[in-house]
């Protein structure tokens, strides 16, 4: 049996690569990535020789089975995204599904993610908290932000800058314009940001200042002690 390796890469800035990830990625049979193009610019840069082969959202349904029966083989196989950590919001969980459910050792690992950083820097509560990824953009759009009306938890969104005041409109109607906010941009990139304020206040900059660059957006959940009250009230 081979071993599956998911390798993070880094969001922003080529530093945040790590040692353990270059090996990897030198050593594997095979290198999986999400556009090949992308990752050759990574792979040069490092001064990686290795070959490439695509695998992404609109091909791992087919290409996972033959990729399971080669680490059955025994190779070593890594897996890339773009950017950051395969999986989250991007390619990787349907091949490490179908790689664990046949005996082979999934290993993943640490490094770079975007959400993390823009959760940290964003001054809410990160000792609990739920990502959301991207949330769909038409159908069970609404229901999905309605069912997290009453999350207390902090809240972790993707999205892009050309929807990004849209989806900030929408979440102060669902939660309120004074909720609290932050959105980040461009994570260990040369431009990073981080705008903090209420619902109202970041869609007044945005609304003057044009987004650019890969977005998360950090929410306050809703306040325990607004949970209570409403409680409360509806006992009496």
């Amino acid at each position: 049996m081979g071993t599956l390796y998911i390798v993070p890469t880094p969001v922003g800035n080529m530093e945040d690569m790590t040692l353990r990830a270059i090996r990897i990625l030198k050593e594997a049979d095979l290198v999986l990535a999400e556009d090949t193009r992308t990752s050759g610019i990574l792979l040069k840069h490092f001064d990686i020789k290795n070959r490439l082969m695509a695998h992404h959202k609109f091909n791992e349904h087919g290409t996972a089975q033959g990729i399971v029966e080669r680490l059955r083989a025994g190779e070593t196989i890594a897996l890339v995204s773009d950017a950051g950590t395969p999986g989250i919001s991007d390619p990787g969980f349907y091949l490490s599904r179908e790689a664990s459910q046949a005996g082979i050792e999934v290993q993943t690992l640490p490094g770079a993610t975007a959400f993390v950083p823009a959760l940290v820097s964003s001054g809410l509560p990160c000792d609990r908290f739920c990502f959301e990824g991207f949330l769909p953009q038409k159908k069970g759009r609404q229901t999905h932000l309605l069912a997290l009306q009453d999350e207390t938890r902090t809240m972790v969104f993707y999205e892009s800058p050309y929807r990004l005041v849209k989806t900030l409109t929408q979440f102060a109607e669902v939660f309120g314009e004074d909720r609290r906010v932050s959105v980040s941009r461009e994570i260990s990139k040369v431009h990073e940001e981080h705008v903090r304020g209420t619902l109202k206040d970041v869609i007044t900059h945005f609304t003057e200042t044009d987004p650019r660059g890969e977005i998360v957006i950090v929410l306050a959940g809703r306040s325990i002690k607004k949970n209570k009250d409403q409680k409360s009230k509806l006992e009496e």
